[in-house]
Protein backbone atom coordinates (compact mmCIF):
# COMPACT_ATOMS: atom_id res chain seq x y z
CA UNK A 1 0.00 0.00 0.00
CA UNK A 2 1.63 3.24 -1.22
CA UNK A 3 1.67 5.61 1.84
CA UNK A 4 -1.04 8.05 1.67
CA UNK A 5 -1.35 12.00 3.02
CA UNK A 6 -4.52 12.13 5.31
CA UNK A 7 -6.39 14.75 5.81
CA UNK A 8 -9.22 14.05 9.35
CA UNK A 9 -11.89 16.56 10.21
CA UNK A 10 -14.10 15.88 13.74
CA UNK A 11 -16.47 18.38 12.98
CA UNK A 12 -17.61 19.84 16.29
CA UNK A 13 -19.44 23.29 15.25
CA UNK A 14 -21.60 22.81 12.26
CA UNK A 15 -20.80 26.54 10.82
CA UNK A 16 -18.19 29.28 11.67
CA UNK A 17 -18.61 31.19 14.86
CA UNK A 18 -17.36 33.77 16.73
CA UNK A 19 -19.47 33.21 20.31
CA UNK A 20 -18.10 33.62 23.53
CA UNK A 21 -19.94 29.91 24.46
CA UNK A 22 -18.68 28.00 21.38
CA UNK A 23 -14.72 29.55 22.46
CA UNK A 24 -15.02 27.94 25.59
CA UNK A 25 -17.23 25.05 25.43
CA UNK A 26 -16.51 23.33 21.85
CA UNK A 27 -13.35 22.49 22.14
CA UNK A 28 -14.35 20.44 25.07
CA UNK A 29 -17.13 18.83 22.71
CA UNK A 30 -14.29 16.81 20.72
CA UNK A 31 -15.62 13.39 19.30
CA UNK A 32 -13.29 10.02 20.42
CA UNK A 33 -13.74 8.38 17.12
CA UNK A 34 -11.62 10.62 14.46
CA UNK A 35 -8.89 10.36 16.90
CA UNK A 36 -8.92 6.69 16.98
CA UNK A 37 -8.81 6.90 13.15
CA UNK A 38 -5.69 8.95 12.71
CA UNK A 39 -4.11 6.48 15.50
CA UNK A 40 -4.77 3.69 12.96
CA UNK A 41 -4.01 5.27 9.96
CA UNK A 42 -0.69 6.32 11.37
CA UNK A 43 -0.07 3.01 12.18
CA UNK A 44 -0.48 1.69 9.02
CA UNK A 45 2.23 4.01 7.87
CA UNK A 46 0.49 6.87 6.43
CA UNK A 47 0.77 10.68 7.41
CA UNK A 48 -2.11 12.33 9.00
CA UNK A 49 -3.60 16.14 9.59
CA UNK A 50 -5.63 16.51 12.31
CA UNK A 51 -7.85 19.51 12.79
CA UNK A 52 -11.69 19.62 15.70
CA UNK A 53 -13.36 22.10 13.27
CA UNK A 54 -14.84 24.38 16.60
CA UNK A 55 -16.26 26.90 14.37
CA UNK A 56 -12.74 29.10 14.62
CA UNK A 57 -10.51 27.46 11.94
CA UNK A 58 -9.68 28.39 8.50
CA UNK A 59 -9.72 24.95 7.30
CA UNK A 60 -8.20 25.68 4.18
CA UNK A 61 -5.12 26.94 6.05
CA UNK A 62 -5.06 24.04 8.49
CA UNK A 63 -5.57 21.01 6.05
CA UNK A 64 -2.61 20.92 3.48
CA UNK A 65 -3.64 21.57 -0.60
CA UNK A 66 -2.87 18.13 -0.93
CA UNK A 67 -4.29 15.19 0.38
CA UNK A 68 -5.04 11.92 -0.55
CA UNK A 69 -8.06 11.35 1.78
CA UNK A 70 -9.78 13.17 3.88
CA UNK A 71 -12.09 11.58 6.54
CA UNK A 72 -14.67 13.80 8.49
CA UNK A 73 -16.91 13.20 11.38
CA UNK A 74 -20.27 14.69 11.82
CA UNK A 75 -23.23 14.24 13.46
CA UNK A 76 -26.69 15.17 11.42
CA UNK A 77 -26.66 19.00 12.06
CA UNK A 78 -23.40 19.00 10.91
CA UNK A 79 -24.33 17.07 7.26
CA UNK A 80 -24.41 20.23 5.12
CA UNK A 81 -20.58 21.75 6.79
CA UNK A 82 -19.25 17.61 5.88
CA UNK A 83 -21.02 18.01 2.58
CA UNK A 84 -19.35 21.40 1.50
CA UNK A 85 -16.20 20.24 2.90
CA UNK A 86 -16.38 16.97 0.93
CA UNK A 87 -17.39 18.93 -2.23
CA UNK A 88 -14.46 21.18 -1.69
CA UNK A 89 -11.82 18.62 -1.17
CA UNK A 90 -13.09 16.57 -3.77
CA UNK A 91 -12.69 19.29 -6.25
CA UNK A 92 -9.28 19.13 -5.03
CA UNK A 93 -8.06 15.71 -6.01
CA UNK A 94 -9.06 14.26 -2.53
CA UNK A 95 -11.27 11.11 -2.29
CA UNK A 96 -13.75 11.71 0.75
CA UNK A 97 -15.03 9.48 3.38
CA UNK A 98 -17.43 9.93 6.43
CA UNK A 99 -18.35 8.08 9.77
CA UNK A 100 -19.56 9.16 12.90
CA UNK A 101 -23.88 9.82 14.04
CA UNK A 102 -24.69 11.23 10.46
CA UNK A 103 -23.16 8.19 8.29
CA UNK A 104 -24.96 5.66 11.01
CA UNK A 105 -28.04 7.36 10.73
CA UNK A 106 -28.24 9.16 6.80
CA UNK A 107 -26.23 6.47 4.84
CA UNK A 108 -28.23 6.59 1.45
CA UNK A 109 -28.05 10.60 1.81
CA UNK A 110 -24.56 10.55 2.35
CA UNK A 111 -23.74 8.38 -0.48
CA UNK A 112 -24.41 11.13 -2.70
CA UNK A 113 -21.52 13.42 -1.73
CA UNK A 114 -18.42 10.91 -0.27
CA UNK A 115 -16.70 8.23 -1.66
CA UNK A 116 -17.24 6.41 1.23
CA UNK A 117 -19.99 6.22 3.99
CA UNK A 118 -18.92 4.27 7.07
CA UNK A 119 -20.93 2.60 9.65
CA UNK A 120 -19.33 0.63 12.53
CA UNK A 121 -15.61 1.53 12.07
CA UNK A 122 -12.65 -0.99 13.13
CA UNK A 123 -9.53 -1.28 11.79
CA UNK A 124 -10.09 -3.96 9.24
CA UNK A 125 -12.83 -1.47 8.40
CA UNK A 126 -10.36 1.54 7.31
CA UNK A 127 -7.64 -1.20 6.04
CA UNK A 128 -10.52 -1.92 3.37
CA UNK A 129 -10.97 1.75 2.59
CA UNK A 130 -7.11 2.69 2.62
CA UNK A 131 -6.02 -0.13 0.32
CA UNK A 132 -8.93 0.45 -2.38
CA UNK A 133 -8.77 4.45 -2.04
CA UNK A 134 -10.50 5.32 -5.45
CA UNK A 135 -13.15 7.61 -6.65
CA UNK A 136 -16.80 6.09 -6.42
CA UNK A 137 -19.11 8.79 -8.04
CA UNK A 138 -22.12 9.26 -7.94
CA UNK A 139 -22.89 7.08 -5.75
CA UNK A 140 -20.58 6.22 -2.77
CA UNK A 141 -19.44 2.96 -1.07
CA UNK A 142 -21.18 2.07 2.33
CA UNK A 143 -18.85 0.43 4.25
CA UNK A 144 -19.44 -1.32 7.73
CA UNK A 145 -18.14 -3.33 10.42
CA UNK A 146 -21.09 -6.68 11.47
CA UNK A 147 -19.90 -4.84 15.68
CA UNK A 148 -18.31 -2.09 17.46
CA UNK A 149 -14.50 -2.39 17.66
CA UNK A 150 -13.82 -4.65 20.46
CA UNK A 151 -11.10 -2.04 20.93
CA UNK A 152 -10.03 1.69 20.43
CA UNK A 153 -6.71 3.43 21.57
CA UNK A 154 -6.62 4.83 24.96
CA UNK A 155 -5.54 8.74 25.65
CA UNK A 156 -2.00 8.00 25.69
CA UNK A 157 -2.17 7.10 21.93
CA UNK A 158 -4.49 9.50 21.31
CA UNK A 159 -3.10 12.12 23.04
CA UNK A 160 -1.06 13.64 19.89
CA UNK A 161 -4.45 14.82 18.62
CA UNK A 162 -6.37 16.03 21.96
CA UNK A 163 -3.77 18.19 23.57
CA UNK A 164 -3.79 20.75 20.38
CA UNK A 165 -8.02 20.59 20.46
CA UNK A 166 -7.29 21.42 24.02
CA UNK A 167 -5.59 24.27 23.72
CA UNK A 168 -7.89 25.52 21.91
CA UNK A 169 -10.04 25.87 25.58
CA UNK A 170 -9.18 28.80 27.06
CA UNK A 171 -10.10 27.75 30.49
CA UNK A 172 -12.24 24.52 30.84
CA UNK A 173 -10.27 21.77 29.75
CA UNK A 174 -12.21 18.17 29.18
CA UNK A 175 -10.17 14.86 28.17
CA UNK A 176 -12.60 12.53 26.12
CA UNK A 177 -12.63 9.19 27.74
CA UNK A 178 -14.57 5.68 26.80
CA UNK A 179 -14.98 3.47 28.99
CA UNK A 180 -17.89 1.45 27.06
CA UNK A 181 -20.40 1.14 23.72
CA UNK A 182 -24.05 0.50 23.75
CA UNK A 183 -26.49 0.66 26.39
CA UNK A 184 -28.11 -2.64 27.92
CA UNK A 185 -31.39 -0.22 28.12
CA UNK A 186 -34.03 0.01 25.04
CA UNK A 187 -34.98 3.34 24.78
CA UNK A 188 -37.42 3.41 21.42
CA UNK A 189 -35.73 7.08 20.24
CA UNK A 190 -31.92 6.69 20.84
CA UNK A 191 -29.38 5.30 18.62
CA UNK A 192 -27.35 3.17 21.52
CA UNK A 193 -30.41 1.17 21.86
CA UNK A 194 -29.78 -1.22 19.61
CA UNK A 195 -26.16 -1.75 20.12
CA UNK A 196 -25.08 -4.60 22.65
CA UNK A 197 -23.49 -2.99 25.98
CA UNK A 198 -19.67 -3.90 25.72
CA UNK A 199 -17.25 -2.30 28.26
CA UNK A 200 -13.48 -1.63 27.59
CA UNK A 201 -10.39 -2.76 28.87
CA UNK A 202 -10.44 -1.75 32.43
CA UNK A 203 -6.40 -2.33 32.90
CA UNK A 204 -5.72 0.34 29.91
CA UNK A 205 -8.47 2.86 31.35
CA UNK A 206 -5.65 3.14 34.44
CA UNK A 207 -3.15 3.59 32.33
CA UNK A 208 -4.50 6.09 30.63
CA UNK A 209 -5.68 7.87 33.91
CA UNK A 210 -2.06 7.53 35.24
CA UNK A 211 -1.07 9.29 32.05
CA UNK A 212 -3.24 12.21 32.59
CA UNK A 213 -2.27 12.40 35.92
CA UNK A 214 1.25 13.65 34.30
CA UNK A 215 -0.43 15.99 31.73
CA UNK A 216 -2.27 18.22 34.75
CA UNK A 217 -2.33 19.07 38.13
CA UNK A 218 -5.97 18.11 38.16
CA UNK A 219 -7.18 16.67 35.11
CA UNK A 220 -10.88 16.72 34.19
CA UNK A 221 -12.17 14.02 32.35
CA UNK A 222 -15.80 13.66 30.42
CA UNK A 223 -16.91 9.94 30.11
CA UNK A 224 -18.69 9.67 26.43
CA UNK A 225 -20.03 6.09 27.60
CA UNK A 226 -23.81 6.35 26.42
CA UNK A 227 -24.68 4.91 29.74
CA UNK A 228 -21.42 5.30 32.32
CA UNK A 229 -21.80 2.78 35.34
CA UNK A 230 -23.10 0.17 33.86
CA UNK A 231 -20.39 -2.30 35.58
CA UNK A 232 -19.97 0.16 38.29
CA UNK A 233 -17.88 -1.89 40.57
CA UNK A 234 -15.48 -2.45 38.12
CA UNK A 235 -15.16 1.34 36.86
CA UNK A 236 -15.05 2.71 40.77
CA UNK A 237 -12.21 -0.20 41.22
CA UNK A 238 -10.23 0.69 37.97
CA UNK A 239 -10.57 4.19 39.29
CA UNK A 240 -9.62 3.87 42.70
CA UNK A 241 -6.54 2.21 41.76
CA UNK A 242 -4.95 4.42 39.38
CA UNK A 243 -6.51 8.05 40.60
CA UNK A 244 -5.96 9.15 44.16
CA UNK A 245 -9.34 10.58 45.54
CA UNK A 246 -9.47 14.03 44.87
CA UNK A 247 -6.64 14.34 41.80
CA UNK A 248 -9.61 13.61 38.63
CA UNK A 249 -12.59 15.81 38.18
CA UNK A 250 -15.31 13.27 36.38
CA UNK A 251 -18.32 14.15 34.23
CA UNK A 252 -20.77 11.69 33.12
CA UNK A 253 -24.15 10.71 31.85
CA UNK A 254 -25.93 7.81 33.23
CA UNK A 255 -29.28 6.58 34.49
CA UNK A 256 -30.86 7.09 37.37
CA UNK A 257 -31.61 3.55 37.55
CA UNK A 258 -27.37 3.31 38.51
CA UNK A 259 -27.05 6.05 40.99
CA UNK A 260 -28.11 4.52 43.99
CA UNK A 261 -27.18 5.97 47.21
CA UNK A 262 -24.27 3.74 47.67
CA UNK A 263 -23.15 4.55 44.61
CA UNK A 264 -23.40 8.40 44.57
CA UNK A 265 -21.19 8.25 48.05
CA UNK A 266 -18.35 6.42 46.04
CA UNK A 267 -18.75 8.67 42.84
CA UNK A 268 -18.57 11.99 45.73
CA UNK A 269 -15.47 10.03 47.33
CA UNK A 270 -14.15 9.32 43.42
CA UNK A 271 -13.99 13.56 42.10
CA UNK A 272 -17.34 12.94 40.21
CA UNK A 273 -18.65 16.95 39.41
CA UNK A 274 -21.46 16.21 37.42
CA UNK A 275 -23.96 13.83 36.46
CA UNK A 276 -26.25 14.49 33.56
CA UNK A 277 -29.07 11.73 33.96
CA UNK A 278 -32.61 11.30 31.55
CA UNK A 279 -35.95 11.36 33.03
CA UNK A 280 -37.15 11.49 29.25
CA UNK A 281 -40.75 11.18 30.23
CA UNK A 282 -43.50 11.30 33.16
CA UNK A 283 -45.36 8.26 31.20
CA UNK A 284 -43.31 6.20 30.07
CA UNK A 285 -39.08 4.95 29.62
CA UNK A 286 -40.31 3.92 34.04
CA UNK A 287 -37.52 1.09 33.77
CA UNK A 288 -34.42 3.94 33.05
CA UNK A 289 -35.68 6.29 35.62
CA UNK A 290 -36.06 3.25 38.81
CA UNK A 291 -39.42 4.51 38.59
CA UNK A 292 -41.49 1.09 37.01
CA UNK A 293 -45.00 1.78 36.60
CA UNK A 294 -44.89 5.13 38.10
CA UNK A 295 -46.69 7.63 36.09
CA UNK A 296 -47.49 11.16 36.55
CA UNK A 297 -47.11 13.37 39.54
CA UNK A 298 -46.40 10.17 41.35
CA UNK A 299 -42.98 9.82 38.94
CA UNK A 300 -42.34 13.33 39.70
CA UNK A 301 -42.47 13.11 43.41
CA UNK A 302 -39.95 9.81 43.28
CA UNK A 303 -37.24 11.60 40.46
CA UNK A 304 -37.42 14.99 42.37
CA UNK A 305 -36.56 13.22 45.60
CA UNK A 306 -34.15 11.07 43.86
CA UNK A 307 -32.40 14.09 42.33
CA UNK A 308 -32.19 15.90 45.11
CA UNK A 309 -30.42 12.85 46.53
CA UNK A 310 -27.96 13.26 43.59
CA UNK A 311 -27.51 16.95 44.17
CA UNK A 312 -26.83 16.03 47.84
CA UNK A 313 -23.52 14.96 46.40
CA UNK A 314 -22.92 16.07 42.80
CA UNK A 315 -22.58 19.55 42.46
CA UNK A 316 -23.75 19.65 38.85
CA UNK A 317 -27.03 17.41 37.61
CA UNK A 318 -28.31 18.04 34.21
CA UNK A 319 -32.02 16.19 33.95
CA UNK A 320 -33.01 15.56 30.48
CA UNK A 321 -36.09 15.53 28.93
CA UNK A 322 -38.25 14.51 25.29
CA UNK A 323 -40.94 16.90 24.27
CA UNK A 324 -43.00 15.53 22.06
CA UNK A 325 -43.36 11.63 22.38
CA UNK A 326 -46.51 10.09 21.55
CA UNK A 327 -47.09 9.32 25.50
CA UNK A 328 -47.71 13.32 25.72
CA UNK A 329 -51.11 14.84 25.70
CA UNK A 330 -52.86 18.21 26.55
CA UNK A 331 -50.46 20.06 29.01
CA UNK A 332 -50.17 17.88 31.86
CA UNK A 333 -46.42 16.81 30.73
CA UNK A 334 -45.23 20.15 30.58
CA UNK A 335 -47.02 21.19 34.26
CA UNK A 336 -45.44 18.36 35.51
CA UNK A 337 -42.24 19.61 34.06
CA UNK A 338 -42.75 22.56 36.11
CA UNK A 339 -43.48 21.37 38.79
CA UNK A 340 -40.31 18.98 39.08
CA UNK A 341 -38.74 21.93 38.63
CA UNK A 342 -39.90 23.27 41.78
CA UNK A 343 -39.42 20.34 43.58
CA UNK A 344 -35.74 20.09 42.34
CA UNK A 345 -34.68 23.67 41.84
CA UNK A 346 -30.78 22.79 41.58
CA UNK A 347 -31.20 20.72 38.47
CA UNK A 348 -31.26 22.55 35.36
CA UNK A 349 -32.79 21.19 32.49
CA UNK A 350 -32.31 19.71 29.09
CA UNK A 351 -34.83 19.67 26.52
CA UNK A 352 -35.12 18.05 23.15
CA UNK A 353 -37.83 17.82 20.71
CA UNK A 354 -38.62 14.77 19.46
CA UNK A 355 -36.63 13.60 16.51
CA UNK A 356 -36.47 11.18 14.41
CA UNK A 357 -32.51 10.83 12.98
CA UNK A 358 -32.78 8.58 10.08
CA UNK A 359 -31.85 4.70 11.38
CA UNK A 360 -31.24 5.56 14.75
CA UNK A 361 -34.01 3.67 16.19
CA UNK A 362 -36.18 1.03 15.36
CA UNK A 363 -38.82 3.50 16.33
CA UNK A 364 -38.41 5.61 13.54
CA UNK A 365 -39.95 2.91 11.15
CA UNK A 366 -42.79 3.70 12.52
CA UNK A 367 -43.09 7.02 12.61
CA UNK A 368 -41.80 7.01 8.49
CA UNK A 369 -44.33 4.17 7.50
CA UNK A 370 -47.39 6.32 9.05
CA UNK A 371 -45.98 9.44 7.02
CA UNK A 372 -44.98 11.78 9.71
CA UNK A 373 -41.75 12.77 9.29
CA UNK A 374 -40.70 16.08 7.92
CA UNK A 375 -37.92 16.99 5.42
CA UNK A 376 -36.28 19.30 7.62
CA UNK A 377 -32.94 20.19 6.43
CA UNK A 378 -30.36 18.25 8.58
CA UNK A 379 -28.88 21.48 9.55
CA UNK A 380 -31.71 21.75 11.75
CA UNK A 381 -31.63 18.44 13.25
CA UNK A 382 -29.98 19.09 16.61
CA UNK A 383 -32.64 18.76 18.72
CA UNK A 384 -33.89 22.09 19.16
CA UNK A 385 -34.05 23.71 16.24
CA UNK A 386 -36.57 22.00 14.15
CA UNK A 387 -38.87 18.84 15.23
CA UNK A 388 -39.39 16.44 12.00
CA UNK A 389 -41.70 14.40 13.82
CA UNK A 390 -45.45 15.63 13.94
CA UNK A 391 -47.03 15.38 16.95
CA UNK A 392 -49.26 12.80 17.56
CA UNK A 393 -51.84 14.73 20.60
CA UNK A 394 -51.20 18.40 19.65
CA UNK A 395 -51.18 20.69 16.72
CA UNK A 396 -48.46 22.39 16.24
CA UNK A 397 -49.00 26.04 17.39
CA UNK A 398 -50.87 23.95 20.39
CA UNK A 399 -47.41 22.34 20.74
CA UNK A 400 -44.77 25.46 20.53
CA UNK A 401 -47.36 27.36 22.59
CA UNK A 402 -46.92 24.32 25.41
CA UNK A 403 -43.04 24.73 24.84
CA UNK A 404 -42.54 27.99 24.97
CA UNK A 405 -44.60 28.35 27.78
CA UNK A 406 -42.31 25.55 29.85
CA UNK A 407 -39.08 27.50 28.54
CA UNK A 408 -40.02 31.39 29.85
CA UNK A 409 -41.10 28.88 33.01
CA UNK A 410 -37.60 27.11 33.19
CA UNK A 411 -35.41 30.67 32.44
CA UNK A 412 -37.43 33.16 34.26
CA UNK A 413 -35.08 35.37 36.70
CA UNK A 414 -37.03 33.55 39.05
CA UNK A 415 -35.92 30.44 38.48
CA UNK A 416 -32.47 31.60 37.50
CA UNK A 417 -31.94 32.75 41.06
CA UNK A 418 -33.80 29.51 42.75
CA UNK A 419 -31.23 27.38 40.75
CA UNK A 420 -27.89 29.56 41.47
CA UNK A 421 -29.28 29.41 45.40
CA UNK A 422 -29.64 25.56 45.51
CA UNK A 423 -26.04 24.66 43.54
CA UNK A 424 -23.15 23.98 44.89
CA UNK A 425 -19.44 25.62 43.95
CA UNK A 426 -19.06 28.59 41.88
CA UNK A 427 -17.97 26.58 38.85
CA UNK A 428 -21.77 24.58 38.87
CA UNK A 429 -23.47 28.15 39.38
CA UNK A 430 -21.75 29.98 36.66
CA UNK A 431 -22.30 27.45 34.23
CA UNK A 432 -25.90 27.31 35.00
CA UNK A 433 -25.85 31.14 34.59
CA UNK A 434 -24.36 31.24 31.00
CA UNK A 435 -26.24 28.17 30.12
CA UNK A 436 -29.82 30.02 30.82
CA UNK A 437 -29.04 33.40 29.50
CA UNK A 438 -27.06 31.94 26.34
CA UNK A 439 -28.54 30.08 23.90
CA UNK A 440 -29.94 27.29 25.88
CA UNK A 441 -32.75 29.12 27.73
CA UNK A 442 -32.87 32.99 26.30
CA UNK A 443 -31.84 32.01 23.18
CA UNK A 444 -34.13 29.26 22.49
CA UNK A 445 -37.39 30.94 24.06
CA UNK A 446 -36.36 33.64 20.95
CA UNK A 447 -36.30 30.93 18.57
CA UNK A 448 -39.43 29.32 19.70
CA UNK A 449 -40.89 32.20 19.99
CA UNK A 450 -40.33 33.52 16.42
CA UNK A 451 -41.35 29.52 15.25
CA UNK A 452 -45.12 30.17 16.58
CA UNK A 453 -45.27 33.67 15.46
CA UNK A 454 -44.35 32.45 11.81
CA UNK A 455 -46.57 29.99 11.93
CA UNK A 456 -49.64 32.02 12.14
CA UNK A 457 -48.02 34.58 10.14
CA UNK A 458 -45.70 33.07 7.41
CA UNK A 459 -47.21 31.84 4.35
CA UNK A 460 -45.20 29.04 3.84
CA UNK A 461 -44.66 27.77 7.39
CA UNK A 462 -48.05 25.60 8.64
CA UNK A 463 -48.06 23.98 5.06
CA UNK A 464 -44.80 22.51 5.26
CA UNK A 465 -45.44 21.39 8.83
CA UNK A 466 -48.62 19.95 8.13
CA UNK A 467 -46.93 18.37 5.19
CA UNK A 468 -48.72 19.86 2.14
CA UNK A 469 -45.49 21.08 0.45
CA UNK A 470 -41.72 20.08 0.42
CA UNK A 471 -41.30 23.56 -0.71
CA UNK A 472 -38.40 25.09 2.54
CA UNK A 473 -39.87 27.99 3.83
CA UNK A 474 -37.34 30.92 2.98
CA UNK A 475 -36.64 31.16 6.67
CA UNK A 476 -34.82 28.05 6.84
CA UNK A 477 -33.04 28.68 3.94
CA UNK A 478 -31.84 32.24 4.83
CA UNK A 479 -30.21 30.73 7.77
CA UNK A 480 -28.30 27.41 6.88
CA UNK A 481 -27.04 30.67 4.17
CA UNK A 482 -26.10 32.52 6.88
CA UNK A 483 -24.59 29.70 9.64
CA UNK A 484 -22.01 28.18 6.50
CA UNK A 485 -20.49 31.30 5.54
CA UNK A 486 -18.05 30.61 2.95
CA UNK A 487 -18.85 26.67 2.83
CA UNK A 488 -22.47 28.08 1.45
CA UNK A 489 -20.55 28.55 -2.21
CA UNK A 490 -19.57 24.67 -2.10
CA UNK A 491 -22.40 22.92 -0.95
CA UNK A 492 -23.40 20.87 -3.54
CA UNK A 493 -26.71 21.07 -5.46
CA UNK A 494 -29.80 19.58 -4.13
CA UNK A 495 -27.72 18.62 -0.62
CA UNK A 496 -30.81 20.72 1.13
CA UNK A 497 -32.99 18.34 0.31
CA UNK A 498 -33.10 14.25 1.58
CA UNK A 499 -35.15 11.53 1.15
CA UNK A 500 -37.38 11.73 5.17
CA UNK A 501 -38.31 7.86 4.51
CA UNK A 502 -35.29 6.43 2.99
CA UNK A 503 -35.47 4.17 6.56
CA UNK A 504 -38.36 2.34 5.74
CA UNK A 505 -37.98 2.40 1.74
CA UNK A 506 -35.03 0.38 2.42
CA UNK A 507 -36.52 -1.89 4.68
CA UNK A 508 -39.22 -2.66 2.60
CA UNK A 509 -36.97 -3.34 -0.73
CA UNK A 510 -35.06 -6.06 1.76
CA UNK A 511 -38.80 -7.86 2.66
CA UNK A 512 -39.46 -7.43 -1.31
CA UNK A 513 -36.07 -9.40 -2.28
CA UNK A 514 -36.90 -11.82 0.88
CA UNK A 515 -40.40 -12.49 -0.64
CA UNK A 516 -41.44 -11.50 2.60
CA UNK A 517 -44.34 -8.86 1.04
Amino acid sequence: MRKLHIGIIDIVSRSPTRALYARVMSPNLASIMPQVIGVWCQEEGHDVTFVCYTGFEDLLKELPSKVDVVFIGAFTEAAHTAYALSNLFRARGAITAIGGPHARCYPEDALRHFDYVLGFTDRETLRDVLQDCSEHRPVGMHIAAAQQPKSLPGVRKRWQFIEPTLKKAPFIKFVPMLGSLGCPYTCSFCIDAAVPYQPMDFDEIQEDLRFLLTKFKRPMVAWHDPNFGVRFNDYMEAIERAVPPGRIDFLAESSLSLLSEPHLQRLKHNGFKALLPGVESWFDLGNKSKTGAQRGMDKVRQVSEHVNLILSYIPYVQTNFVLGLDSDEGVEPFELTKRFLDLTPGAFPGYSLLTAFGRAAPLNLDYQRANRVLPFPFHFLNNNQAMNVKPRNYSWSDFYDNVIDLTRYSFSWEAILRRFRATQGATSRGMNLVRAISTEGFGRIRYHTDIRRRLDEDRQFLPYFEQQTTELPQFYLDLVRRDLGFLWKWLPEGALYHDPNAYSKAERSIQIGAGQV
